[in-house]
């Protein structure tokens, strides 16, 4: 793999043989709510039949391992076992082991999918301060209201220490982006003041964990948000792909600075069994593969090539980036690629 200057990455292999392991973001990556992101399935048999393990990773507590596992099962995603899905809750019950003695009560602020790797590490989940826990570990679950969220800062103030799964503001669901775990996290430290320690992307806990449960030596995130995911990679010094099927959008992309950019991008999962060339530049120019695309006054837009290729991506986010690295100005798309 050679990195550009503008960071972006090239490749004559496909991603899929260049890597051992992808450790798959779910929400806007493999499915978007019940459904599987067109073409998902597909993508996954093909870059495992190269090779390439797959790991399934999240930062949505809401459900154990095995539930997602069998939702991946139910959308045809190759070969899954409940092993091959890594949880924020199965990081974030993983560091609060470590820090409290065995068999320790804790407060719940969540559902079963935080509840079990919880009670798998030995630790009893309580409701109230009352029951007398040593900590407080928080995760998304659609049900968590108001009750929970006093006991938790009630619990906080009175001196425990916080763990939160994630601190994802938003999720992806079937109807459109709904407040996430972060948004909750929001409210206890406004009642509080205080910040929890989190496992979940874009900090490095939920990665260990994978690594440690699923292997790899060579591993790729592949994620939709600039946030979590790609945050997340930058900061557990792995590899990333960003994926255009979830929350970031291709013009975010091309306003990342060099300190949030994803090593490739591509539409979809498809881009995992797509070599991904080099991108030559020229002034406002940029060419990669048979795709060019040109920067005019602000604008970048495609000028050769079929622009729903990879290659035309690469040439649009590459010149971009080529142009904020030298005038530290940013642009904008011309509606030849969708935003």
């Amino acid at each position: 793999m050679t990195l550009s200057a503008t960071g972006l990455g090239s490749t004559t292999q496909a991603l899929s043989a260049r890597y051992d392991l992808a450790m798959l973001d779910l929400d806007g990556v493999v499915y978007v709510g019940p459904d599987a992101v067109p073409g998902a399935a597909d993508a996954l048999k093909a870059a495992q039949a190269n090779g390439m393990r797959l790991a399934y990773i999240t930062n949505n507590a809401a459900r154990t391992a095995h539930d997602v596992a069998e939702h991946l099962r139910e959308l045809a995603m190759p070969d899954v076992s409940d092993g091959d899905v890594v949880t924020s809750a199965q990081a974030v019950a993983h560091l609060v082991a470590d820090a409290v003695p065995a068999g320790s009560p804790v407060l719940l602020v969540g559902g079963e999918g935080l509840r079990s790797p919880l009670e798998e590490r030995g630790l009893r989940c309580v409701a109230s301060l009352d029951d007398g826990p040593v900590a407080v570990v928080q995760g998304f679950h659609p049900d968590v209201g108001w009750r929970q969220l006093s006991e938790a800062s009630f619990a906080i103030q009175a001196g425990l220490p916080w763990f939160a799964s994630n601190t994802d503001l938003t999720i992806p669901t079937a109807r459109g982006i709904a407040p996430g775990n972060g948004s909750l996290v929001q409210a206890i430290r406004n009642a509080t003041g205080a910040s929890p320690i989190v496992a979940g992307k874009p900090e490095k806990a939920l990665f260990d964990e994978t690594m440690e449960r699923v292997g790899g030596k060579n591993p790729l995130m592949v994620g939709d948000r600039l946030d979590t995911d790609i945050d997340g990679a930058i900061n557990a010094g792995t590899d990333s792909l960003a994926v255009l099927t979830g929350v970031s959008t291709l013009q975010e992309i091309l306003d990342a600075g060099p300190e949030h950019r994803p090593t490739f991008v591509s539409a979809d999962l498809a881009g995992l069994n797509e070599t991904h060339l080099e991108v030559e530049y020229d002034a406002d120019r940029s060419r990669c593969g048979s795709a060019t695309a040109l920067v005019r006054d602000g604008v970048v837009s495609v000028e050769g090539g079929d622009p729903r290729s990879t290659d035309a991506l690469r040439a649009v986010v590459g010149l971009a980036w080529s142009v904020r690295d030298r005038s530290d100005e940013s642009v904008t798309l011309d509606g030849t690629l969708k935003a």
